[in-house]
């Protein structure tokens, strides 16, 4: 036996209305993509770009990368970077104007494949000390790279120890500025250079302000070399300011390069009676023979970051390499999550 039902139906115009759950308007929509973080490296410094992965604890992303017969670079994401927060990591080491166009590349690839924000990671940012006109004539080159970057695509920039402060003001995009002075100030205290035998010396007027803050993190002294620089690589020291006899002095700088410039202070420094001389550089570029004269001279250690390649066969043994790997890695983690990066400083990441 089937009982028979009735089936209610409304007369058009006269439909009861289905309740529905009530939504609250707001500014944001509450159902939207979960961000993505992509970190893809270029051909400068393999090493440095894998450290940094396993920190994030994630695998690099997959590029393409090719120099074709003509010397032109050729680039393709080999896997979807749509809605990616994009990180490409390249040092501006040797061959420098390759690796700057392959950074180019990179970053105009990824806006053209819809990468939702993209962010060129520089450890060392390249013609950084070409930053004014100090001739005739002369190019500001530290400019042309920041318009570069820019009109390639890039929302932001990341690097490291610039020569200048001024180059940050270059940009329209946000610049996060990172330093690995806290790094060499704790292995110095953990070698145990620290209180009154021994001074920071600033190499020349326009350190002085990094030099102050290093003594005071490692609880010494402070001096200031005055010098002259007759052509680009070549130095004369005219004066030291500040007491440095029989004191231990350990002098710091943005980059090595020839290393004339280096040591040119040590030379002045042992003529003005200091006990050991300790040199370091977050880019240990070592141009040329550098690594031999340093191995050479009376220099008592060097110490350097891994920002730009070291061939290991040729590092003398007074030199000390300290990674920036996890400080990089930090750094990227707090621009993903939009997080504070001079936090990771103490707000000390302002040197100049």
């Amino acid at each position: 036996m089937v009982e028979s039902g009735t089936v209610e139906q409304s007369l058009p115009g006269l439909e009861v209305p289905t309740p529905r759950p009530s939504v609250t308007v707001g500014h944001a929509l509450p159902l939207t993509p979960q961000k993505r973080l992509m970190v893809v490296a270029g051909r400068s410094h393999g090493e440095l770009a894998q450290r940094m992965a396993e920190q994030l604890e994630l695998e690099l992303g997959g590029v393409e990368l090719a120099t074709f017969p003509n010397g032109e670079t050729y680039c393709r994401y080999l896997e979807s970077i749509r809605g990616a927060d994009l990180f490409i990591i390249q040092t501006g080491c040797d061959p420098v104007d390759r690796n700057l166009m392959e950074l180019l590349m990179m970053i105009q690839a990824a806006r053209l494949a819809s990468a939702k924000r993209i962010t060129a990671v520089m450890p060392l940012y390249p013609y950084a000390r070409q930053d004014r006109k100090a001739k005739p004539r002369e190019p500001i080159s530290g400019r042309l790279v920041a318009d570069m970057l820019q009109l390639a695509g890039a929302d932001r920039v990341l690097t490291m120890d610039l020569h200048a402060g001024q180059i940050q003001g270059f940009f329209t995009i946000p610049v996060d500025h990172m330093t690995a002075l806290p790094l060499f100030a704790r292995h110095f205290r953990d070698i145990g250079l620290t209180g009154d035998g021994v001074v920071s010396v600033s190499p020349d007027a326009g350190r002085a302000k990094l030099a102050v803050r290093f003594a005071e993190m490692i609880e010494a002294n402070f001096a200031i070399m005055h010098k002259t620089r007759p052509t680009h690589d070549t130095v004369e020291v005219t004066a030291i300011t500040g007491r440095v006899r029989d004191k231990v002095a350990i002098v710091g700088d943005d980059v090595i390069m020839t290393g004339g410039t280096l040591l040119a202070n040590v030379l002045a420094l042992k003529e003005h009676g200091v006990k050991d001389v300790w040199v370091f550089a977050t880019h240990g570029l070592f141009c040329s023979d550098a690594l031999e004269r340093f191995a050479e001279s009376e220099i008592t250690g060097i110490v350097v970051t891994d920002t730009v390649p070291i061939d290991p066969r040729r590092r003398p043994p007074n030199l000390t390499v300290l990674s920036v790997s996890g400080l990089l890695a930090q750094t990227i983690m707090h621009v993903f999550s939009d997080e504070s990066v001079s936090a990771i400083f103490g707000g000390e990441n302002q040197l100049f």
